[in-house]
């Protein structure tokens, strides 16, 4: 048997390592001081999440009951009617409305977000005499409010012939945003002059190095463009309602459906008060946003972290 002499200290084995020392665990006071915090910003972040959320409760468990306890303001039914959201599809023409309302959103996002990245893109890259003065005039239009603007921009749809069709709910946009092309613009400055230098070098275009540099490197800001637009358009209810109030009831986007219902059912218009068709009905028109947003909430993130490293 092998023996150790004295003063002597063996070599440590595998089961003799050393692994790394535990942090010390708050105790005391100071843990009970954390502890008070967390509790006290907890308690208020719960009562504005209830705050928000108690609308959507409410039109959720209104879709739920009877035309005579619909604005009994109770969040559990007293008497539940799933036939609603079977019923809703004969009482109105539901589908017409969300398929316009997102076709009509669709092109309006996606034009404003193409137009207006590659306004940004110029006014980020090239540099010419009065660059700053154009660019202050493009946000000088942001100060203009909708109510000065709405008429002479109706004569001109007017003059046009296109009155009662969905261009004029996404046709201005082609020219972009002046709001879109600020936080185009400010994103595109952020990027590296050197890359796009090197691409001018090896021959690239002027619209090679927007499509092929600038726009892949900037897909948060186009998405959180895209996504903004979706949603003021989807939203849009005046403008359907000049632009396509004299059509037909099934062309009708879902905002201006929604207050068609609401008239419909109202009984000083001759209605039955059957309002739980229009909580179902906006129920259903505000699912889609949710879905959207949901989906997209990354790239919300990925783009505030973005701006954050260019700091």
């Amino acid at each position: 048997m092998a023996t150790i002499s004295r003063g002597t200290v063996p070599a440590p084995g595998p089961a003799a390592a050393v692994g790394p020392a535990e942090e010390p665990r708050e105790t005391g006071p100071r843990r009970q001081s954390w502890t008070v915090r967390r509790v006290l910003l907890t308690i208020p972040l719960v009562g504005f999440a209830a705050l928000f959320l108690y609308p959507l409760l409410w039109l959720v468990a209104a879709s739920l009951k009877p035309a005579s306890q619909v604005f009994d303001n109770s969040l559990v039914p007293e008497t539940w009617r799933l036939d609603n959201y079977v019923q809703v599809w004969d009482e109105l023409p539901l589908l017409h409305w969300i398929f316009n309302s997102v076709s009509i959103a669709l092109l309006a996002a996606a034009t404003v977000s193409i137009a207006s990245s590659v306004v940004a893109f110029g006014f980020a890259y090239f540099r010419f005499p009065g660059r700053n003065i154009l660019f202050g005039l493009v946000l000088g239009t942001m100060m203009l409010p909708g109510s000065v603007t709405m008429i002479p921009t109706y004569l001109i749809w007017k003059e046009t012939g296109l009155l009662g069709t969905w261009v004029p709910l996404f046709g201005a946009n082609l020219f972009g945003s002046a709001f879109y092309i600020f936080l185009q613009r400010q994103f595109y400055l952020g990027l590296p002059r050197e890359l796009f230098e090197a691409a001018r070098i090896d021959g690239s275009s002027y619209w090679q190095l927007f499509w092929r540099i600038a726009m892949p490197l900037s897909i948060p800001s186009f998405i959180i463009v895209f996504l903004f637009e979706f949603q003021a358009a989807w939203n849009n209810f005046q403008a359907a309602l000049i632009y396509l109030n004299g059509e037909s009831v099934e062309d009708f986007t879902a905002p201006l459906g929604i207050a068609y219902a609401m008239t419909k059912y109202s009984p000083t218009a001759g209605g039955q008060g059957d309002y739980q068709y229009v909580m179902v009905a906006s129920l259903l028109v505000t699912l889609p946003m949710l879905l959207l947003f949901s989906v997209g909430q990354r790239y919300f993130v990925e783009g505030v972290a973005t701006q954050g490293r260019k700091g």
